[in-house]
Formats: structure tokens, sequence, C-alpha cells
């Protein structure tokens, strides 16, 4: 009886496991997601201002390299 209620126990923390790590996998999703985003916009801007593309590309970089940390 005992050794049924622990794997009960085993069951339910599996099962936590699993809930949690499909929760932290659609957050990273809706973040790469975001960040994806944020990449194209950041693409789809042209200026001849080059205060204004310096700026861009500092903020393309900074977005890839959010993206590539997310793995």
């Amino acid at each position: 009886m005992a050794n049924a209620l622990g794997d009960a126990g085993t069951d339910l923390t599996n099962d936590d496991q699993r809930r949690v790590a499909a929760q932290e996998r659609a957050a990273r999703e809706r973040q790469r997601q975001s960040l994806n985003l944020q990449r194209e916009n950041i693409l789809s801007q042209r200026t001849s201002n080059p205060a204004r593309r310096a700026a861009l590309e500092a903020a393309l970089a900074q977005v890839e390299a959010q993206i590539a940390a997310i793995g």
C-alpha cells in the first residue's frame, strides 16, 4: 500500500515537472517570436541618417544576441 502511494506521488511530481517544462518552452517560444518580430521591424526600416542607422545596427545586434542566448 505504501509503495502504491509512493508511486502516485512520483507520478504527480513527474506531471508537475512536465507541466513546468512545457510552460518554460512556451515562454521561450513566445520570447523568440517577439524578438524575431523586433528583428524584422528593425531590418525593414530604411534611413539615410547615419546616427539613426548606427542606432538600428546596435538594436539589431542586441536583438540577435538575445535570440542566440535563448537558443
